[in-house]
């Protein structure tokens, strides 16, 4: 019923949702929605104020490459291509940003793909949000910007918190507070987030055996993983499975 009735609202859409354009009144998030190549087809004011554009007309059609400068403009482009590829978003992901006239500053960037009514992806959507911390040292939110990339690269192995605090140049008790701060969860319950996204991403998109996808998440045996993924999600890992993919 309620698939019904979101097919048929957006069938009677002429052109985008004005997402963009509720957007234009949050000026510490960047907004946008880009096509299977990467071009933006919807930007709201904050990206355009941030990279210097007299209008959203500039922005639009043109890809990050276009846009922001150097190194910059080809993570995001590559960023891009992997979610489209992979059909994965990226969440909670720590960056520091480059903007014309040497001006930088950390957000929280949030992707995520789009598809179509047979489920491929043929674009993306995303939100960048700047970060306000007081008495952050850029050196500060670099470090833990290591520390967070550590976790994402090594899902798959055993993390403690004492190493990734060593990562970060922190105490544990410091490591602890800066992600209570960031994402308003203790570290631990940050880890387990990350494995349970991931898992969740994993279950949507294929049909690995569910032990094999236990593992990659860190999970010691299929057994931990199914009892906290029901916790968490409120279905086991095969229900949940079965409920995305339209079984």
């Amino acid at each position: 019923m309620v698939r019904r009735l979101q097919l048929e609202f957006a069938g009677s859409i002429e052109g985008l949702l004005p997402v963009a354009e509720l957007f234009d009144g949050v000026p510490d998030i960047v907004f946008f929605v880009k096509d299977r190549a990467g071009r933006y087809l919807a930007v709201n004011e904050t990206l355009v104020a941030r990279c210097q554009l007299s209008c959203k007309e500039e922005a639009l059609g043109r890809t990050a490459r276009d846009i922001f400068p150097g190194e910059l403009g080809e993570s995001f482009a590559a960023q891009d291509a992997e979610i489209v590829a992979l059909g994965r978003g990226l969440r909670d992901r720590l960056e520091l940003h480059f903007y014309p006239g040497g001006r930088r500053g950390w957000c929280l960037s949030h992707k995520e793909p789009v598809r179509d009514a047979r489920g491929r992806a043929i674009g993306l959507c995303g939100i960048s949000r700047d970060l306000q911390m007081p008495g952050e040292r850029e050196c500060d939110l670099s470090a833990l910007s290591a520390a967070l990339e550590h976790i994402r690269q090594n899902l798959d192995q055993p993390l403690r918190l004492p190493e990734l605090a060593r990562i970060a140049g922190l105490s544990v008790y410091q490591f602890d507070q800066r992600i209570r701060a960031l994402f308003q969860l203790t570290a631990g319950q940050y880890l387990v987030k990350l494995r349970i996204d991931a898992a969740c991403a994993a279950l949507a998109a294929g049909d690995a055996p569910i032990a094999e996808i236990a593992l990659d998440c860190g999970y010691s045996d299929q057994s931990s993983f199914s009892r906290q993924f029901k916790q968490a999600v409120g279905f086991s890992p095969l229900a949940f499975r079965r409920r995305t993919q339209g079984g």
